[in-house]
């Protein structure tokens, strides 16, 4: 019940941050690209212009220095502040999951906030529901450390935020609560720890961020009600299945051209600050060229920024904009995106993989419906079949990924053939994934490593049960009382302290079995001399599932435990029968 209240807090603040970021990227899109370029980007019929559009001519080089001079900006605050905010954030955020106990520092959402809406405000190729889930991800992780909550309790509240973040920007409260359970893994595997609290967060996140909505946009979807479909026969499988085909391939592309940027700009001599810059403005300069390709059409710059509006006329009226244009939005799309990412500048990846999904898949559905008109009579139903499977198989999120292509274009009739698609994707992209943090599965997680420990002990530490306390050598004893100790001691390992009690090392019995037959060396000899360094220690403040864990790891059966504070200051010995002790105990309560 206590995650479950928090996590409505979690919701209001998502929802408050998404209301934010969404009119910080207008705010900074009309006050550069509009004002001094004259560029006006096409946005879908669901979201609401905040500010009133500009008037000037369109000015090409000046969307090429400003995008750029955004690049910087972002750059500088990114790596100079938080360079956690770099990136996608997604991926930081299941980082954090799985091998960051769920902390996140709390002046990341802020950078990320900033340096988002500064990179795709200004034309960089990005998505909204990086920055926001990461927004999201770190108030939940703060607030649980603030109050401090267990690591689990943590661990959830920042999924949540995820999940809230995304259930606001996109409108989607219940792909929100799936995705944050889903894209924690490669495998067919989820989280079900968060879902609840996913969605109660996703909920209020949601409704919060309608409050901020004209009442006519409060209830519509992100890309309004025009694009309902319906499958004209179940024969339509068939070119659907052939375009997975194409959409594994593009995502193959997609996801090698992602990280190969990522390594080339790594490789440059230039200080990170800049790179965003540099991969910023050579996205631009590839939207301007692609401008001027297609004769002027302004679909052609929905390799930049956001790219909603380009997508919108593919779900709509795709033959508007034609085969060679939508293929070619789509492939320079990835190449955009990786410039603008890749090299460090912040934004998420969601959205473009929509915009390259849509486009390729409305190509597709205009090819085929040239070919086979009967079989295929609205082609763009495989623009939006296409959103989902692209991105279900680039992020290994297909039932999440049907969920939210459902809910952002309001059409619901088409869950068949867009879990067909998406199946088929995630099937075969296998070998490859847009978030490189995610692990296989639960059993391959850290947080999941302990889960065959018993419930009773999973939270508990060395320093709640009682060590044992062993026969210690000082490092100055003679080898001749270690020898007579044997004869009298059921020991096998002993540990050795120097005179402030000290853990030094240890010496073995069968360290001693070679020195038996050599007597006359025995009185020369001292502990010191035969100790060993143990192969690990423990401290008190070690969780005892981790303890557990190590002992299986140890072959002589015992792990000493030390006071770090105390100049290593030996406690005992933590062995195998005290851990079953334990277990028989609370088995017993």
């Amino acid at each position: 019940m206590r995650i479950l209240i928090l996590s409505v807090i979690v919701g209001v603040v998502a929802g408050l941050g998404a209301a934010l970021f969404q009119t910080l990227c207008q705010f900074v899109t009309w006050g550069t690209l509009e004002t001094w370029a004259g560029y006006s980007a096409p946005e879908p019929t669901g979201e609401p212009r905040l500010f009133p559009p500009g008037s000037h001519t369109f000015v090409p080089w000046m969307l090429v220095l400003i995008t750029t001079i955004g690049g910087l900006i972002s750059g500088l605050l990114v790596f100079c502040i938080a360079p956690e905010a770099e990136g996608h954030g997604t991926d930081n955020v299941i980082a954090a999951f799985h091998h960051g106990r769920g902390l996140i520092r709390a002046r990341v959402p802020l950078v990320k906030l900033l340096a988002s809406a500064i990179t795709i405000g200004t034309g960089g190729s990005g998505g909204r529901e990086g920055p926001i889930a990461q927004i999201g991800a770190a108030f939940g992780s703060n607030m649980a450390r603030l109050l401090r909550l267990s690591v689990r309790e943590r661990r959830i509240l920042m999924a949540a935020g995820m999940g809230a973040g995304i259930g606001s920007i996109f409108r989607a409260p219940l792909a929100g609560a799936m995705f944050s359970a889903e894209i924690m893994y490669r495998d067919a595997d989820i989280e079900s720890d968060v879902i609840v609290p996913s969605a109660i967060a996703s909920i209020i996140g949601y409704a919060t961020f309608s409050q901020f909505l004209p009442v006519e946009f409060q209830n519509q979807p992100l890309f309004g009600n025009q694009t309902v479909y319906v499958m004209s026969s179940l024969w339509e499988l068939i070119p659907l299945g052939l375009m997975a085909l194409v959409l594994s391939g593009a995502s193959w592309f997609y996801v090698r051209t992602f990280y190969g940027t990522v390594r080339l700009t790594h490789q440059l001599p230039l200080p990170p600050h800049f790179k965003p810059a540099i991969g910023a403005g050579l996205a631009a300069l590839i939207g301007i060229g692609l401008y001027f390709l297609f004769d002027r059409n302004i679909l052609a710059l929905g390799v930049l920024a956001t790219g909603y509006g380009t997508l919108e006329v593919a779900l709509s009226n795709a033959s508007t904009a034609g085969i060679g244009l939508l293929c070619a939005v789509a492939f320079a799309k990835i190449i955009t995106t990786s410039l603008t990412i890749s090299s460090g500048g912040s934004g998420g990846v969601f959205g473009p993989s929509m915009v390259i999904g849509g486009c390729l898949g409305a190509a597709c559905g205009l090819f085929f419906h040239h070919f086979f008109p009967g079989i295929v009579k609205q082609p763009e139903l495989f623009a939006i079949v296409g959103m989902a499977g692209f991105f279900a198989g680039s992020a290994r999120a297909p039932i999440s990924t049907v969920l939210m292509v459902s809910e952002i274009t309001g059409d619901y009739g088409l869950l068949l053939p867009t879990l067909w698609v998406s199946s088929l994707c995630f099937v075969l992209c296998r070998g490859w994934t847009l978030y490189h943090c995610q692990v296989e599965s639960r059993s391959e997680s850290p947080v999941h490593q302990y889960d065959w420990v018993p419930s009773q002990l999973a939270e508990k530490f060395i320093k709640d049960i009682k060590l044992t306390h062993t026969q210690v050598l000082r490092v100055d004893e003679p080898l001749t009382r270690i020898m007579h100790l044997l004869t009298t001691s059921h020991q096998s390992v002993f540990p050795v302290v120097d005179h402030h009690g000290a853990l030094v090392g240890r010496i073995s019995l069968d360290q001693l079995l070679p020195r038996l037959e050599d007597q006359t060396s025995w009185p020369n000899t001292f502990a010191r001399d035969l100790s060993l360094p143990f192969a690990m220690t423990l401290t008190l403040e070690t969780p005892l599932a981790q303890a557990i864990s190590d002992l299986a790891k140890n072959a002589d059966g015992v792990i000493p435990v030390i006071d770090p504070d105390a100049a290593n200051h030996y406690l005992g010995m933590l062995t195998s029968q005290q851990i079953m002790g334990s277990i028989h105990t609370n088995h017993r309560e």
